[in-house]
């Protein structure tokens, strides 16, 4: 018997809020279930933070209905205001356009197109906004709408009381048009249920009265819960900026790094929320991860199967191996091949030797850079503080030849426990 999907997501704890949660769990028990988010493309990746609506929508495929992804490009031209305190800035429909190939690219890595009767959908708002007319927009939807109810929304009262900000009509629209969206694929695609974080339960909601009004049927609105730090800061963001789901914007080593510094308070939620693991599973890992928290081994099984989703088998094995080999897990000289090493070179500083092999240790390590002086590399060395590929050496004059170099002509060095160096050596 296949599982009531509303369930499923409360039980994976993706459900901060729903309209109607009996009216939904029964509609899920009826038949195939048609279920959209809207994705903003006003960037060229999508992040961190947009994974929990994307794993919310591979559920409910999973289970037999039909996920539906909107790229909000006709929306994106206008820029949604909630949570925002000043206004964004307009993009062109070319900019918007070439985010949108960007972001149906990362979201079929969750989703599956040609899943027959469930088939996801990815769809461009643009195509119906753009041929609205204003006159019939404002006639047959914006009656419905109370300017009201719509300025004592918060994000709204809080921008008109500021005298420093300020709200455009524009920005004020984009309520209007989002419950229209909704409402078109009710229409449509019998869609009844949007779904989206919990910033944009009003949205939703409008469009649920805006279905109701003009249709006379049950839609439902459901918002995931956003997540914090113990430090209160939200989930995804770093000293860097967001976590992208681009490798070009955050390589898989990054983003697997991400994973694994995961709180222990919060890592078995977040392996319920960001993976397919069954439950039990889950829980007997969060057990054994009680019991010796300084393996870490829930935050490897999370850091994996993340960064698998998002970026592939094949890469998620090469971040969890250079993560390994930074930090000194079972590292093996044959590992470093061209593909390893190309990794590593992203993630640690490298330098060059100009000179032929053979050289002494020491002479290396200056000349590349990792030492600042061979009184530095001579200490370094002989306490036992310098690896080379994996390997102690006791002795700055130890001579390293070509035999040394990885397949791509590098030096791995690891010096103390913390810095780690490339060199460039023929």
């Amino acid at each position: 018997m296949r599982k009531n999907a509303f369930s499923v997501l409360m039980e994976r704890g993706i459900v901060e809020y729903c309209s109607s949660p009996e009216g939904l769990k029964d509609l899920f028990d009826e038949g195939m279930v048609t279920a959209y988010v809207g994705f903003d493309p006003t960037a060229s990746s999508l992040h961190v933070g947009h994974l929990i609506p994307i794993m919310g929508l591979a559920w409910l495929q999973r289970l037999g209905h039909r996920p539906i992804a909107i790229l909000g490009v006709g929306t994106g031209l206008i820029g949604d205001p909630s949570g925002k305190s000043k206004e964004r800035n307009l993009l062109t429909l070319e900019q918007v356009e070439k985010n949108k190939l960007a972001i149906k690219d990362q979201l079929a890595h969750f989703l599956d197109f040609q899943a027959g009767e469930n088939s996801a959908l990815m769809i461009s708002n643009y195509d119906w906004l753009g041929e609205l007319k204003l006159l019939d927009f404002l006639r047959d939807t914006g009656k419905h709408f109370s300017v009201n109810t719509m300025i004592a929304r918060e994000y709204v009262k809080s921008r008109l009381e500021d005298p420093d900000k300020s709200i455009s009509f524009t920005e004020f629209t984009y309520m209007l048009l989002q419950a229209y969206d909704f409402y078109y694929l009710c229409e449509h695609h019998n869609c009844l249920l949007q779904m989206g974080g919990n910033d944009q339960q009003g949205n939703i909601l409008a469009g649920v009265e805006l279905i109701r009004k003009k249709t006379g049927k049950q839609a439902f609105c459901l918002t995931y819960p956003l997540l914090l730090t113990s430090s209160g800061t939200k989930f995804g963001k770093t000293e860097e900026g967001a976590v992208w789901l681009s490798p070009e914007l955050t390589s898989p080593y990054r983003f697997y790094q991400f994973w694994i510094n995961s709180e222990d308070a919060m890592v078995g939620r977040l392996l319920k929320l960001f993976t397919f693991l069954p439950n039990e599973e889950i829980d007997s890992l969060v057990r054994s991860h009680l019991e010796h928290p300084e393996r870490r081994e829930a935050q490897k099984v999370l850091a994996y199967e993340v960064t698998r989703n998002v970026h592939g088998e094949h890469a998620a094995l090469g971040a969890r191996r250079a993560s390994e080999i930074l930090f000194g897990e079972n590292f093996e000289p044959a590992d470093l091949d061209e593909e390893m090493i190309a990794i590593l070179s992203k993630e640690v500083p490298s330098g060059k030797v100009e000179r032929p092999l053979p050289l002494p240790l020491a002479d290396i390590l200056v000349e590349s850079g990792a030492c600042a002086s061979k009184g530095e590399a001579r200490r370094l060395v002989q306490g036992g503080g310098v690896l080379l590929n994996g390997t102690k050496v006791l002795d700055p004059l130890a001579p390293v030849s070509e035999e040394d170099c990885s397949a791509g002509g590098a030096l791995f060095v690891r010096l103390g426990k913390k810095r780690f160096h490339l060199v460039w050596a023929r």
